[in-house]
């Protein structure tokens, strides 16, 4: 026999023996199950942290074989957008990374915009997965995967968006033309192929509802995650960290960490920051500074010897500085950087918005002012004995629902 999922856009059959079999091999890690990662859509870049590095990494730990199949997109030594040659190698993750050329019948400019690849089915019928996470919904490879599911229905196929109203479709030209005329198409055909799509906020979910027109029985809840450390793990690298940093253990961090256009907001925190008299507190800002807002934000932190700018730092030595702070700082827009502090115990003071609403547990405050920023980082100098309660809360909410490691093998359930 076997089961079906229905809904009105799909009847997908999953055959009993495969639900079984997947349950038996999640739980057993010295059994191998096949999985690819599709960021085709997006870009993979080896050696930092965001959520398609985690998940491959955590899937190769767990014993399994795992193949990515990426664009040539990366970044460059300043962190731009820039692209290297096809190729295939063992990432700095632990898995196969193969980099596909873009086709060759379209211009290059439009097949990186369409995310027309070359050979991706021929990809999938080599390595033969039992798993695939395809990574970005708006892409054409998403319809080659999906034909791929329909000659092998036993496959799993799950899809993530991470488009929201703030970042995707934000011109009436991409909406109309990139979005309507090419990518839905592209997505409403393949639905009847996946088993979930996988939403990172509440924002995005309401961007599938409406732009995707995916219903909610489809979706589920899938967010960014971040590396929960044990006690003494977290421990050594916060004592570690503030050896490094010269800061005693009794001063409280605060940090704001990102790329710094104006939509971060760091001028308003470090604005906020000047009206607090505490000698105990210590701002660290870790990041790259926009020429257009360099001098600005320069006078600002050279006015106050509390604040110590420290530039652009790597994904580990980002980790580290999280766990040495006690309160992250995040008034503007929307980072990865927001789910990576919850998983390393922060406090957090974030833009009042859905998707932050929708994980805040008593660990912070939301504001949507300067005037509530000035307030909330005064109440919380005037306060710190609060902090340690907020942080607990943090680490209570990330190791309940963003710990990496959790995430991964969901996939596999």
């Amino acid at each position: 026999g076997g089961l079906y999922r229905k809904n009105s856009l799909r009847n997908t059959r999953i055959s009993s023996t495969t639900l079984i079999s997947f349950l038996y091999l999640s739980l057993k890690r010295k059994i191998s199950v096949k999985i690819v990662h599709c960021c085709l859509s997006c870009f993979y870049i080896d050696g930092f942290m965001y959520q398609e590095n985690m998940l491959v990494r955590e899937h190769v730990s767990l014993g399994h074989d795992v193949l990515v199949l990426t664009s040539t997109e990366t970044f460059d030594d300043e962190g731009g957008l820039t692209y290297i040659d096809p190729s295939t190698y063992i990432g700095s993750d632990g898995a196969t990374v193969k980099r596909l050329p873009y086709s060759g019948f379209l211009p290059a400019k439009l097949a990186r915009k369409l995310r027309y690849h070359a050979s991706v089915y021929e990809e999938l019928l080599q390595f033969a997965p039992d798993v695939i996470m395809f990574h970005g919904m708006c892409g054409f490879e998403l319809y080659t995967v999906s034909r791929y599911i329909a000659k092998h229905p036993n496959v799993i196929l799950y899809a993530d968006s991470h488009e929201d109203f703030n970042n995707s479709a934000t011109t009436f030209l991409s909406r109309a033309l990139l979005y309507k005329l090419f990518y839905v198409p592209v997505i409403r055909s393949s639905l009847r192929y996946i088993s979930k799509v996988l939403y990172i906020t509440y924002e995005t979910k309401l961007f599938c509802n409406d732009v995707y027109g995916i219903d909610d029985e489809l979706l589920e809840f899938f967010p960014l995650g971040g590396i929960v450390e044990k006690s003494d793990r977290y421990l050594s690298l916060r004592k570690d960290g503030r050896f490094e940093y010269l800061i005693d253990n009794n001063q409280t961090v605060f940090l704001q960490a990102g790329k710094f256009d104006a939509k971060k907001k760091l001028i308003e925190s470090l604005k906020a920051f000047s009206k607090i008299k505490n000698e105990n507190i210590t701002f660290l800002i870790a990041g790259v500074l926009p020429a257009k807002q360099d001098s600005n934000v320069q006078s600002l932190i050279e006015a106050d010897d509390r604040v110590k700018f420290l530039g652009w730092v790597n994904s580990e030595k980002l980790h580290q500085l999280l766990c040495m702070c006690d309160v992250y700082l995040q008034p503007g827009s929307q980072s990865a950087t927001m789910q990576m502090a919850l998983a390393s115990r922060c406090a957090v003071v974030l833009d009042d918005v859905p998707s932050h609403r929708h994980m805040f547990c008593s660990n912070g405050a939301l504001v949507s002012s300067q005037k509530e920023l000035d307030k909330v980082m005064f109440e919380l100098s005037e306060n710190l004995g609060d902090i340690p309660k907020m942080q607990d809360n943090s680490y209570g909410y990330a190791k309940k629902y963003l710990d990496y490691t959790n995430l991964a093998q969901r996939l596999l359930r």
